[in-house]
């Protein structure tokens, strides 16, 4: 018996123990697979199972109408535009490799020595149309820095190693970070490991391996490290930026988490300093074809986008 010859639907439960890459090569072998490789069937499998869960919570979207989508077109909706969860703390979104969740944690959501509203001098709350975000941390001055995103690995996919990422602006007329680092560390909290990592944010100064790398969209980022997440079970996950100096003009935006893209993340991370965090799952990749990806999504080629 040809394959061909079996029914549509088992033919789409078979291609859902594949990957969301052979599932949009094996689309285009005929009019069956087609139609087979686009069933809900097929793309709710490669969804995470709680992803209803952060759909609910989103704004600019409405639930009712992301539920209604189709699957596959839901799948690359979500990798493409991240959803605002947790009071605005947080964003979520998919690895398009592998449907892996990747989160953001928002300025709001980080730990930031000198920030409490009692203490105005030293951060400033404000809103910048590039944000995701609704507000941003501008630093004015403070003694040192210290940053940190917590995020729990419950709420992570399980089995995924995640990288975490700081993404960042300089102010022009900054020039404290040209030769004084600043340290970064990804660890899971109460298990401090090793002594992190440590980085000159200003690559003008930076004479070490690791270096700030500028991205299309006018930020740099720098890794800041990787964990396995084995089983998601009840703990959290701490990025931080250290650092023992005095600094004066910056703007931290978040700190972000993913597959790992902490920013963390990714959590990806991004003074004029603007600090991003995210995890996100850890795996760039080309189309098919070999060749770069871009933002949309034909059937043939199975894209990349950016991590952050």
């Amino acid at each position: 018996m040809e394959l061909t010859q079996l029914p549509e639907e088992c033919i789409s439960h078979i291609i859902s123990f594949t990957t969301p890459r052979d599932a949009c090569r094996l689309s285009l072998v005929c009019t069956l697979f087609g139609s087979a490789s686009d069933s809900d069937v097929v793309w709710e499998k490669f969804l995470p199972s709680d992803y209803r869960d952060f759909i609910s919570q989103s704004v600019v979207f409405p639930s009712t109408t992301l539920n209604s989508m189709p699957k596959k077109l839901l799948y690359f909706h979500l990798c493409d535009n991240p959803i605002i969860v947790a009071d605005n703390k947080m964003s979520f979104s998919i690895e398009r490799e592998s449907g892996k969740k990747c989160f953001m944690v928002g300025a709001r959501g980080l730990s930031i020595t000198w920030s409490k509203s009692d203490t105005p001098q030293y951060w400033k709350w404000i809103s910048l149309p590039e944000s995701r975000f609704p507000e941003v941390a501008k630093l004015s001055y403070v003694w040192w820095l210290h940053i940190i995103a917590k995020v729990e690995t419950r709420i992570l996919s399980p089995q995924t190693t995640y990288v975490a990422c700081l993404v960042f602006k300089l102010a022009e007329s900054t020039c404290s970070f040209e030769d004084r680092p600043v340290q970064l560390r990804v660890d899971f909290e109460g298990r401090e490991d090793g002594e992190g990592l440590s980085v000159v944010l200003d690559s003008r100064g930076n004479i070490d391996d690791v270096m700030p790398q500028d991205r299309e969209d006018g930020w740099k980022e720098v890794e800041m490290g990787e964990f396995f997440n084995e089983d998601g079970e009840d703990g959290s996950v701490l990025c931080s930026l250290k650092e023992r100096y005095w600094h004066r003009g910056g703007i931290s935006q978040a700190h972000k988490v993913g597959h790992l893209m902490i920013p963390l993340a990714q959590v990806y991370a991004r003074t004029g300093f603007h600090s991003l965090t995210q995890v996100c799952a850890q795996s760039r990749f080309q189309n098919h074809m070999g060749s770069k990806t871009n933002g949309r999504l034909p059937t043939q080629d199975f894209i990349s986008a950016p991590l952050a």
